[in-house]
């Protein structure tokens, strides 16, 4: 219950603070709706790209402010006339060019700051012909003049060339160019900061509305078809529903109506469980990540309205459903799938079309994706999902809009992204989800099922009777845990590691024996029974260094409970019968605490027993099946798990049958 409200209040707090429009439209589109008036007074918005034109028209047609300083053209004068002085010895022999060329400098230097030398603004051209005219200060005073009348850069050799193209000693020439290069230097700047003023206070006093729709007004009749003046007037009032400041008692309403639409959501998924998974209801950790799962996919998604919601289909919905399939079973992932995607359709714009798409997808997915470890599957996924949307999606838009002209080719692309990250995301939260939550799935299982796995393939090659043990107990628990609608696939791979811990001393164990040599004849009976339990000790150490999922190593620890070594025990109280410990015989446990770890128990006892018997029937079977269960369950091997009565006769009748078809009498050949 905690759980419950806290994923309530969690994802209550995700949805919008504000009203919803409950309309669906889009332009060129007919209003199937009645005749809709106005609800309040509103302001018909301006599209993005009027607004966006509209700062253009002001970018372009702003003129730059710059400043000019009035006391460079002084310190150009006193430079080029000390400049000159230097060069006057040149003119020695004629000092009448020397004053021609002072004459002409002199007169070029007032030609070039009569108006001004410009410095233009470094992000444009100065032969821009878009730009005709700037803005001049001089103090307070701010006056405006044409481009051309200053000089530039250009400008400025040009008229420098002619000032001296007549002059005639082309050497003396050629300095008196240089030094007015060198000397005559801009005195009118670009002001970025006033300028930036100026710009933005223009922008701002763009107006928002293009006009306003009064309370009453008809907007649409029905069945009109929605044209550019009817779509922007819908699409301003729904901005305005999203952005409306609720009263306080409106928002209270608010909440309360979300609260009680996500408590029944999720109070849906928990009477499901209860009906058809109570076992996942009684595991903390299995109900916590469905939760957190649903939370968050209603996080993403608002992230992604707040971001932009054109981009909505990239977000791989069917990532959700796969993730509980490959942990729980897919009808639990069919039926949270769908209960998220009506959750998210209080979120998301179109959401009819949102819903339909992301329902049939997620069925079709959860129905055909498996065994995404293999990768051809995984390459066969990302074409299943991307079709799937695909075709959907095309269908409902031909079948909405009448043609196939109005098909979004971003929502294609975006949907053959989500087929991508659908496929290429599974394997790494399904890892991400073992180590959070300590599941463990089907997937995983699969892969430690495989009998190539390293520490098979050791048992295999070290302890040859132990891991054929282990695959016969494996078969009969499978069988078992089938017949009582346990897990299957983890009681198989579970069976084939119990005994892993025999590695390390395989010989003190009779299935491994080949000989009639045993090692135990020469230890005492308690030295005898620490090696033999010592193996649960030594598999926990060795599963774990070899990162066995816990659920495995579960198996490991409970597969004899707290029961007795029995043979040695007996073989001790022989020799010592007032003075036998009993603890130093018995397993350290725990005792099995799932139906899953209890099958084991009962498959390991009886597989093992059934080797010791001498003349294998069924009326031998039965009884040894019986008396080993029996004496188990009279030990309190079972009572922490949720293992009913009815079940454990299911589990007898199991193993007894699989033992009697392969100890069945076959017939004699004649020689």
């Amino acid at each position: 219950m905690i759980i419950y409200l806290i994923a309530v209040v969690a994802i209550v707090y995700l949805f919008p603070r504000g009203g919803q429009f409950k309309y669906q439209f889009q332009k060129g589109n007919v209003w199937h709706y009645d005749d809709f008036y106005a609800p309040f007074d509103f302001a018909i918005l301006k599209t993005d790209r009027e607004l966006a034109e509209e700062k253009s028209e002001i970018l372009k047609n702003f003129n730059d402010y710059y400043i000019i300083q009035d006391s460079i053209p002084e310190n150009v004068v006193r430079n080029v006339n000390l400049e000159a002085q230097r060069i006057a010895a040149d003119f020695k022999d004629n000092p009448n060019d020397y004053q021609i060329g002072i004459r002409k400098s002199l007169q070029l230097i007032a030609q070039v700051y009569e108006f001004g030398y410009v410095k233009f603004n470094p992000e444009l051209k100065a032969n821009n012909s878009d730009i005709t005219r700037i803005k001049l200060m001089r103090g307070n005073v701010v006056t405006e003049h044409f481009v051309k009348d200053f000089f530039n850069n250009e400008t400025k050799s040009s008229a420098i060339q002619n000032a001296f193209k007549d002059f005639p000693n082309p050497n003396q020439k050629t300095k008196w160019v240089q030094l007015l290069e060198k000397n005559i230097q801009p005195n009118v700047f670009f002001d970025s900061n006033v300028s930036k003023a100026f710009i933005d206070q223009q922008l701002l006093s763009i107006a928002p509305n293009k006009g306003l729709v009064t309370k009453g007004s008809k907007i649409i009749s029905k069945g009109d078809i929605i044209e550019d003046h009817t779509f922007d007037q819908l699409t301003s009032l729904n901005e305005e529903y999203n952005t409306l400041t609720w009263s306080n008692e409106n928002f209270y309403w608010l909440i309360i109506s979300y609260t009680v639409l996500v408590a029944l959501i999720l109070m849906m998924l928990l009477l499901f469980i209860n009906r058809y998974r109570p076992d996942i209801g009684d595991n903390i950790s299995k109900v916590t990540f469905l939760f957190a799962n649903m939370f968050l996919v209603v996080l993403v998604t608002m992230l992604m309205l707040k971001y932009n919601a054109k981009y909505l289909y990239i977000l791989p919905y069917t990532l959700i459903p796969l993730l509980i399939k490959a942990f729980l079973d897919p009808r639990m992932g069919l039926f949270t799938h769908v209960l998220t995607i009506l959750l998210l359709g209080f979120l998301v714009p179109n959401s009819f079309e949102f819903i339909f798409i992301q329902l049939v997808a997620g069925i079709v997915t959860i129905l055909t994706v498996s065994e995404l470890n293999k990768r051809a599957n995984l390459f066969l996924s990302v074409g299943k999902i991307t079709g799937v949307y695909l075709l959907t999606y095309v269908a409902f838009t031909v079948t909405h809009e009448g043609n196939a002209a109005n098909v979004d080719k971003l929502n294609i692309f975006l949907f053959i992204l989500n087929g991508l990250m659908t496929a290429s995301l599974i394997v790494p939260f399904i890892f991400i989800y073992e180590k959070l939550f300590g599941l463990v799935s089907d997937e995983t299982l699969r892969e430690f099922s495989d009998t190539n796995h390293k520490l098979l393939r050791e048992l295999n090659e070290k302890a040859p009777g132990t891991f054929q043990h282990s695959m016969q107990v494996a078969n009969l628990a499978e069988a078992a845990a089938k017949e009582i609608g346990a897990n299957a696939l983890l009681v198989r791979t579970g069976a084939m590691y119990h005994d892993i811990g025999k590695i390390f001393n395989p010989m003190y164990f009779v299935e491994n024996q080949s000989t009639s040599v045993n090692p135990h004849s020469d230890l005492d009976p308690e030295e005898s029974a620490r090696i033999i339990i010592d193996h649960v000790i030594l598999g926990i150490e060795l599963a774990k260094k070899n990162n066995l999922p816990d659920r495995l190593i579960d198996f490991i620890r409970t597969h004899h409970g707290t029961n007795l070594v029995y043979y040695f025990y007996k073989k001790e109280e022989e020799y010592n019968p007032d003075a036998t410990d009993i603890n130093k015989f018995r397993y350290p446990g725990p005792i099995p605490f799932s139906k899953e770890t209890a099958i084991v128990m009962i498959c390991d006892a009886c597989e093992a027993a059934s080797k010791s018997l001498k003349e294998p029937n069924a009326k031998t079977i039965d009884l040894f099946v019986e008396k080993i269960v029996k004496n188990q369950m009279e030990n309190g091997q079972f009572q922490n798990a949720d293992i009913t009565f009815r079940e454990i006769e299911k589990v007898k009748k199991v193993v007894k049958k699989k033992l009697k078809n392969i100890y069945h009498i076959r017939i004699e050949y004649p020689e």
